[in-house]
């Protein structure tokens, strides 16, 4: 059986939409048992409707599954070019409340389409539908009931027995029952099922017959098996077949039987008649072709089918009769599925492939069968399924290969498989989904229809991974495992049910489960490497007209015969592999592959295939497999040594058999065809099934060729054993090697168009953002986007939209109807003749159409795509000077790379950060220059315009190199500028700018003037502000300060400078000019210039700040006094801001004035004091206040320096003094508001009292002193020294003062102000937060001994103070020891007694006195009178002095009185009579020890 076409499955046509349509369940429905036959198998049909004659043609298909036995699918399909969408994306699935039986009608009427459904039932449904099944695209609605019509065959007519086969056309329903009866129903034609009319049941009533009931019904006939209703000009018939054997005909206008005839065979005795088909009469014929399907006989194990012929004749009266000749065709192997019948040709799609028989009615002899080859053995092919060792071969192969590089091999692996599950062809939707269900990966329909092809390998990638670390198996294994579960699902999901031909254009289509084909002719090279040698023979003799020799076709078929066997010893898998190594990433070259791939011819697998045969299945398997491949080996060398010998004898030279090779690989190149500039546009259903044919035939092309380069290879090893020469040698390796080579990446290219999908548009494109928005109302646009990416949008597909014209004299392109299989063949050559030669199909160099090519995918976004062709251009060209190919000029070489460069521009944009990214660009700016380099640059590269998708070059004239260079740079900067990417930009702003001197020269050689009309000067300023520009958005930040003191253009300078300071305080980088790493050469006043503008226009608290920073640049350049300016102005800004604003963080706000005013006084205390003082702020600035004196500058005359500061002073003036009472006046404002306080100042030279009585009551004491120190002296500053601890003495008095304040913690910080009494200096502690850990007595008793003895050297009054005021409010108070251990210290060296400073024991006596305390008067008393007495030896002469010793006897008197007041009023009289006593005895002792002393004096005189 030859081979005599293709099946070409429709990219798109398994990814359907199907809009979900219910029927309303029926009244009458019952759960009886079934009245209608089951669906037991998946079926289907089609009808092609003719419209208006200027409309292409619309093919409605249905089909109904036994998955879904209540479901009906049904789409409409169209080949307009009207919608670049391809195959429909949306379909009608209607949903039955009962199941179906196997039969529906699709019928069109008025514009209206019918479809007429039976439920096993017995319920038969009318549904009509609108001409444009796209109108329904509500999923999940009910079908509106007003065009819905039901009729119950069961209720009426259950006497029949069940229905065994129905029939629809028009307004009419036939049915057949078990009896043998057939009724027609004019459902659809009268609405009323009980009108007269509605129902007949045809009979074969005649004559007397209507008389008689039991002669009604005629002859008893067995069940109706079939039914078919047929039109043959104008009449309408009704074709029955019973199951007997009987055929009748009945006129379905007049309901009477015209035919009646036995089809039993002698031959099939016993045989059951299962299926009828009529075939289509052409308007000539007189002959009805009928094909009748006969089962199994005990005789006969096959199905068999019948042809016959039915001779016709209209006049009076219809008269069929039946031809004599009978053909038969023997079913060999598989079921039959379904039959296509015309008057001359019959085909027959069987499970196992289409069987096509030319028919000759008036013979009984039938031509020899041709088969059309299905679609599962290619996918077996090529997911290695065919066979047990095909897949074994891809793994053994590359460990060969890679025998050195085994990290390689799993990456290499996955590549190829990931290549074929997702090439059009093999990958279908359903199947792949139902595949990652089974290793439960679950998505919903709309998720999983948004995948793009990456998408799918990355999911598909990540499950192979998930398998491997799950499962101690290879990767090999596990895509193995997931192939085989692929290739099931496949097969389940796409099995063939129906097949569809179109009389009118002679299209040939399959109808799958979930997709659908069309079918092409096979070409001349598909019959000639497929066949057996018997089947070359014949070949060569009927049809592959090469040579006019039968010599060279003989020897050409003998090197066939060893090219196949080579291709069998290495298995499917080594095309596979070369394939991947020529398109996928460099891991290994394809030219390192065919010596590996011939070594193996010779030696066999390397050994690293042979360990894993061992650890993959054992060493006693792996040991009988080595023999086996051991021997298997040997016989093929021997059997290709005998081979090649005979060959040899046979041509008697190897020149002679090279020759004949040659004359082949003329036939295998593209052809040239010259294209008609007038075709039409392609139709999207043609175009996507010639990218698919165009798919297969690329890949026999390329993979004949890789076989024949592989043979020669394979020649030139053994070269030795078969008596080659080495001319021979010589010319394989130099002459056929390179042929062969451009041949295979002709059709690589091909191949690799037809097959690779799209990549899809990128993200940021914002016309695509509009479209998905859907606010761009261009449709086809949003559609074309939506297919970009998909696994059956291919770039093929873009190519072909994009042509422009199209072969004239072939049918598929301005065709509206579907194509037939010769004009898809036809196509093909066409399509592949403009991939590699362009319209005109002249001879050039290799891929001269590579340069329109590389365009369309430019401008339409695939650049990976454009990258690979241009690549592969280049490295071809790069091998011409080896070949017998013509070179290219230099002008093409700059066109080549100037589009490489445009491609990784556009890749560097839409890269992602990273390697990748610095890599594109890197590449751009080489192929850039690369282009620019070369001879006739200018001239190639203006006739690119704007094809290229950028800016044009816009550059004409005969101008001088560097002319040309210059303006070439400017414009591919610019190209990098717009796409955002500096690095490039920056490299040809320096490019240009070496070239200006040359190029703008007034001696240059520029005849056509400089087409830039500027100055040398004025080009280099701007290249050098777009290199400051380019610099600066690098972060190189050195660079871009270089450029701005490098540009000639004083006024650009200022520019970039001022947009310098301004990018860096944006990006927070303001150091770099503090750091001393740039050279301020003549800017210094400059930069300071603009960082005072923008710090006077920037938000006093934003941050960087630009005062601190402004600090910091003065402070670097010693010039404190300008640095203490910008600080002090920097915290006026604060203040006046603060109050204007009312910053919500008053405290951050006060904090960083202190900050302001601390590193303003820390930079005036670095200059000389003559100098220590900074400008106030002019008379009209904003922030001018009233702190500060104002006097109006007068101007002096030229003298000394001295004489000039002192000018200056006298003038208003800001020295440390006052910036110091500021700081301390801010301060005091601080710890208020963090005290929730809320003051302020409005002059600093008068502090009010009532700021200090705040910070008190806040117990904010180490300020309140700052304060006091600082603004008060004198006896001013005493007062209110004695007011503050007369204040926190109150606070220690708990009965006086509420708990609460005389525990609350001290709000202290470090601000110490005094170091001695004449001394004062200003500490300021960095930590604004209360200075709790400074001091960790928080009681008010410690609080105020720690400040009475830090401030009792101001004021030595102040214990006195402290004690008077604890005893003033509570005389019964206890005074702390420390207290009165002041007093007790505060004696003057050398006295004795109660003698000292004014808080000595003296006033502490006296406070005891005055407030009754008399207990601890006496014992004070007492304690001097004994300190007195019991001085040491060495002291008693200092005692003995005059004046040394005195007591307040005044004070002691009163004591003395009051204790005798006391005694006589009766108030503890013990008591105080105790106190008297000891009072008395120590004066006595007192007393009598001043008389001795005193008698000592006049002794110590004498």
């Amino acid at each position: 059986m030859g081979l005599a076409g293709m099946e070409v499955p429709i990219m798109g046509s398994d990814s359907v939409n199907w809009v979900e349509l219910f029927v309303s369940p029926s009244s009458s429905t019952s759960t009886s048992p079934p009245f209608a036959p089951l669906t037991v198998e998946d079926y289907s049909s089609s009808c092609s409707i003719i419209q208006h004659h200027h409309d292409s043609p619309t093919y409605l298909m249905w089909r109904i599954h036994k998955t879904l036995p209540h479901s009906l699918e049904l789409l409409q399909l169209s080949s307009s070019s009207s919608t670049n969408a391809g195959f429909p994306s949306v379909g009608l699935r209607f949903t039955f409340p009962d199941a179906l039986s196997p039969f529906a009608s699709v019928c069109v009427s008025q514009n209206q389409i019918t479809l007429y459904v039976l439920t096993i039932s017995g319920l038969a449904y009318l549904l009509k539908l609108t001409n444009n099944i796209s109108t329904y695209n509500v999923s999940n609605s009910t079908f509106p009931p007003d065009h819905l019509f039901q009729f119950d065959i069961r209720r009426t007519h259950s006497n029949h027995g069940p229905i065994t086969s129905v029939a629809a056309t028009a307004g009419c329903l036939v049915a057949g029952f078990n009896d043998g009866s057939v009724c027609c129903f004019q459902l659809g034609t009268i609405l009323d099922h009980t009108a007269p009319g509605f129902v007949h049941e045809l009979r074969d009533d005649s004559g007397m017959g209507r008389l008689w009931g039991f002669m009604s019904r005629g002859r008893i006939v067995g069940p109706v098996q079939d039914l078919v209703i047929y039109e043959v000009h104008g009449k309408q018939f009704l074709f029955v077949l019973h199951s007997d054997g009987i055929l009748r005909v009945w006129d379905s206008t007049s309901h009477s039987r015209i035919f009646s005839h036995s089809m039993s065979i002698p031959e099939l005795a016993g045989a059951t008649f299962k299926r009828l088909w009529v075939g289509q009469v052409e308007n000539d014929a007189s002959v009805i072709p009928l094909a009748i399907l006969y089962g199994e006989t005990s005789e006969v194990s096959l199905e068999m089918i019948y042809v016959y012929g039915l001779r016709y004749s209209f006049g009076d009266r219809t008269i069929l009769l039946l031809e004599p000749s009978v053909q038969n065709i023997l079913l060999d192997e598989g079921g039959c599925i379904d039959v296509k019948l015309t008057s001359n040709k019959i085909w027959i799609l069987k499970d196992n492939g289409l069987v096509f028989h030319n028919l000759l009615l008036t013979t009984v002899n039938v031509e020899e069968a041709q088969c059309y080859a299905l679609q599962e053995e290619f996918v077996a092919d090529q997911l290695f399924q065919s066979s047990e060792h095909s897949s074994d071969d891809l793994l053994w192969i590359t460990h060969s290969i890679f025998s050195s590089g085994k990290d390689h091999i799993v990456p290499f692996v996955s590549s190829i498989f990931l290549r074929r599950l997702l090439c059009p062809g093999i990958h279908h939707n359903m199947s792949l989904r139902a595949t990652l269900l089974d290793y439960n990966r679950h998505w919903s329909d709309s998720e999983f229809q948004s995948l793009t092809a990456d998408g799918l390998k990355k999911e598909i990638l990540s499950l192979i991974e998930h398998e491997m670390s799950t499962e101690n198996s290879s990767v090999f294994y596990r895509w193995k495992n997931f192939c085989t579960r692929y290739y099931h699902n496949w097969r389940k999901n796409n099995a063939p049910c129906g097949l569809f031909v179109d009389s009118s254009s002679g299209a040939i289509g399959l109808i799958r489960k979930n997709s659908f084909s069309l079918f092409r002719c096979v070409e001349d090279i598909e019959r000639l490497i497929s066949g057996s040698s018997d089947e070359l023979g014949d070949l060569v003799s009927s049809g592959l007209d090469l040579f006019d020799d039968d010599l060279d076709c003989e020897i050409l078929l003998e090197v066939f015969r060893c090219v196949i066997s080579i291709s069998q010893q290495l298995g499917k898998t080594a095309s596979a592999i070369f394939y991947e190594s020529l398109v996928s990433a460099p891991v290994i070259s394809s030219e390192e592959i065919l010596p590996c791939v011939s070594k193996i011819l010779v030696t066999g697998y390397s050994s690293s295939a042979a360990m894993l045969h061992i650890s993959d299945i054992g060493a006693d398997i792996a040991w009988e497999k080595k023999m086996a491949d051991h021997k298997n080996l040997r016989k093929f060398s021997i059997d290709m040594l005998v081979s090649l010998h005979a060959l040899c004898k046979r041509a008697d030279t190897w020149g002679i058999v090279l020759n004949v090779i040659e004359n082949f690989l003329k036939f295998i190149v593209p052809r040239k065809i010259i294209h008609d500039l007038d075709a039409g546009t392609p139709s999207s259903i043609n175009a996507f099934t010639l990218v698919q044919a165009t798919s297969q035939i690329s890949q026999v092309m390329f993979e004949t060729a890789m076989d024949i380069l592989l043979f020669l290879t394979y020649l030139v090893n053994i070269s030795g054993q078969i008596h080659m020469c080495h001319n021979d040698i010589s010319r394989i390796q130099l002459e056929m090697v390179p042929m062969i080579e451009e041949i295979v990446s002709e059709w690589l290219i091909i191949h690799f168009f037809a097959t690779t999908p799209s990549q899809p548009a990128a993200i940021e494109d914002f016309s695509l953002q509009l479209s998905s928005l859907q606010i761009d109302s261009n449709m086809g646009k949003r559609s074309w986007n939506e297919k970009l990416g998909k696994c059956h949008f291919t770039l093929a597909f873009i190519l072909l939209l994009n042509m422009q014209s199209l072969p004239g004299g072939h049918t598929l392109f301005s065709s509206r109807c579907l194509p037939n299989p010769h004009d898809i063949s036809n196509s093909i050559q066409d399509f592949t003749s403009w991939i590699i030669w362009g319209k005109s199909g002249e001879r050039s160099s290799f891929l001269s159409h590579s340069r329109e090519l590389a365009l369309i995918l430019l401008r339409h976004g695939q650049y990976d795509a454009a990258e690979y062709l241009l690549t592969m251009v280049e490295a071809h060209l790069r091998k011409e000077k080896t070949s017998q190919s013509i070179q290219d000029s230099d002008s093409q070489w700059c066109i080549l790379h100037h589009l490489l460069g445009c491609c990784f521009l556009a890749q560097a944009q839409y890269a992602s950060h990273g390697m990748m990214k610095e890599k594109k660009v890197n590449e751009a700016v080489c192929c850039f220059f690369r282009a620019s380099s070369g001879k006739g640059a200018s001239q190639a590269l203006q006739s690119l315009s704007h094809k290229a998708g950028f800016e044009h070059l816009n550059f004409t004239g005969c101008i001088s190199d560097a002319a040309w260079r210059l303006h070439y740079y400017q414009w591919a900067m610019q190209i990098f500028e717009q796409h955002n990417i500096s690095e490039g930009a920056y490299q040809f702003a320096l490019a240009a700018l070496e070239q200006v001197d040359e190029a703008l020269s007034p001696n240059g050689e520029n005849s056509g003037g400089d087409p830039l009309s500027e100055s040398t000067a004025t080009t280099k300023g701007r290249l050098w502000a777009n290199v400051f520009k380019f610099t600066l958005d690098l972060n190189y930040y050195y660079d871009a300060y270089c450029a701005i003191i490098t540009n000639p253009d004083e006024e650009s300078k200022y520019i970039c400078l001022r947009r310098f300071i301004i990018v860096l305080y944006e990006r927070g980088a303001m150091k770099i000019l503090c750091g001393g790493q740039l050279p301020f050469i003549g800017l210094n006043d400059k930069v300071e210039q603009e960082l005072a503008r923008k710090a006077e226009r920037s938000d006093i608290l934003a941050k960087p700040n630009l005062y601190k920073l402004l600090y910091t640049f003065e402070m670097h350049r010693h010039n404190w006094r300008r640095a203490a300016g910008y600080m002090y102005l920097y915290s006026a800004r604060l203040r006046c801001e603060a109050t204007l604003k009312d910053y919500q963080n008053t405290a951050l706000v006060l904090q960083e004035r202190l900050n302001g005013l601390s590193a303003a006084i820390n930079a005036l205390h670095l200059v000389h004091p003559a100098y220590a003082w900074i400008d106030p702020l002019p008379e009209g600035n904003s922030l001018h206040n009233e702190h500060y004196p104002h006097k109006k500058a007068r101007k002096v005359e030229e003298q000394a320096v001295s004489n000039d500061v002192q000018s200056q002073r006298r003038q208003s003036y800001i020295d440390i003094e006052k910036l110091e009472n500021e700081f301390v006046l801010t301060s005091a404002e601080y710890f208020l508001s963090m005290a929730n306080v809320k003051w302020t100042f409005t002059e600093i030279h008068n502090v009010s009292t009532d700021l200090v009585d705040l910070l008190v009551q806040k117990s904010l004491y180490d300020m309140a002193f700052t304060v006091l120190l600082r603004f008060y002296k004198g006896s001013r500053l005493k007062k209110e020294l004695e007011r503050i601890f007369c204040a926190m003495s109150l606070k220690c008095c708990p009965n006086k003062v509420d708990s609460s304040c005389v525990r609350d913690d001290l709000r202290t910080h470090g601000l110490l102000l005094t170091s001695s009494k004449n001394e004062m200096a200003v500490h300021v502690s960095q930590d604004v937060c209360p200075a709790t850990q400074q001091f960790k007595r928080n009681t008010q008793w410690e609080t105020l001994e720690l400040y009475l003895v830090k401030y009792r050297g101001f004021h030595a009054k102040l214990p006195v103070i402290v004690a008077e005021t604890l005893l003033s409010m509570d005389p019964q108070i206890e005074l702390p020891i420390w207290l009165v251990q002041m007093f007790k210290d505060n004696r003057r060296e050398r006295t004795w007694g109660m003698t000292g400073q004014e808080s000595n024991p003296s006033s502490l006596f006296r406070l005891y006195v005055d407030y009754g305390r008399y207990t601890e008067a006496t014992n004070l008393l007492l304690d001097c009178i004994e300190s007195l007495a019991s001085a040491r030896p060495v002291d008693i002469i200092n005692r003995k002095r005059p004046f040394a010793v005195w007591f307040p006897y005044t004070t002691i008197e009163r004591l003395w009185c009051q204790l005798e007041e006391s005694i006589s009023s009766g108030h503890m009289v013990d008591h105080c009579e105790k106190l008297k006593k000891l009072l008395h005895e120590a004066l006595l002792r007192h007393l009598q020890l001043l008389r001795v002393d005193s008698d000592d004096v006049p002794s110590a005189v004498h």
